[in-house]
């Protein structure tokens, strides 16, 4: 609908561009020419513009077309997904905290689709606005017995950092940063995979699941 009425807006603005360009004369500055009875606008426009005029008029349409395209080109408009991470996959880290953060994407998820790395790299930014978990990404991710990978040792493991799944993993974690994509609310703290039933889960409210994981508020 917006496009419909953006595409209107501008179509009669070059309408009127084109047919104030035609008219444009000594003559219109001194008077107004009234429409003979029954005489269409057309009619009078012909008899007033003159036929080169005209043929300007009739490349209305291919100019609005092209107006709208540059319109079109010259508004971003939100990138999907993939078109994000591959457009973020050549980057690296920034701080380590970006670091922890792609390492729970890698070590978590970096066997499910893209919308469920997402999802993971989202519940760890959400912990980190909630008070009910430690103030920084870090701190989060190495938080024992709260991801699988870290447990009890609270320390992360090395990635294959010259992985497409790291790769892959950077892109996500920098897309989660921005805000770019969002896959899950932002109430979202928990989930797991479908092949368990941990108990917590019934003092919870499900969200979705992504992949192979459910997530909960």
């Amino acid at each position: 609908m917006i496009k419909f009425a953006r595409a209107g807006g501008i179509a009669a603005a070059v309408l009127a561009l084109g047919l104030t360009t035609g008219f444009a004369g000594p003559s219109q500055a001194s008077r107004i020419d009234v429409a003979p009875q029954g005489a269409s606008y057309l009619d009078h426009a012909s008899a007033t513009m003159g036929e080169g005029a005209l043929n300007e008029a009739g490349d209305i349409e291919a100019i609005t077309k092209t107006v709208m395209q540059a319109a079109e080109a010259a508004v971003p408009r939100p990138r999907a997904l993939p078109e994000l991470v591959s457009a973020y996959e050549a980057t690296d880290v920034s701080d380590q905290e970006q670091d922890c953060l792609a390492s729970a994407v890698y070590f978590e998820a970096r066997g499910e689709q893209i919308e469920g790395q997402l999802a993971v790299a989202e519940v760890v930014l959400n912990r980190v606005a909630s008070k009910k978990y430690p103030d920084t990404i870090c701190e989060v991710v190495e938080q024992p017995w709260q991801f699988s990978f870290v447990n009890e040792t609270g320390r992360i493991p090395e990635a294959n950092r010259a992985s497409k799944a790291w790769k892959k993993a950077v892109a996500i974690s920098e897309i989660a940063l921005k805000k770019a994509a969002a896959e899950v609310s932002e109430d979202v703290l928990w989930y797991h995979a479908d092949y368990v039933a941990p108990v917590w889960r019934k003092n919870l409210d499900r969200e979705k699941k992504v992949g192979v994981h459910i997530f909960y508020s």
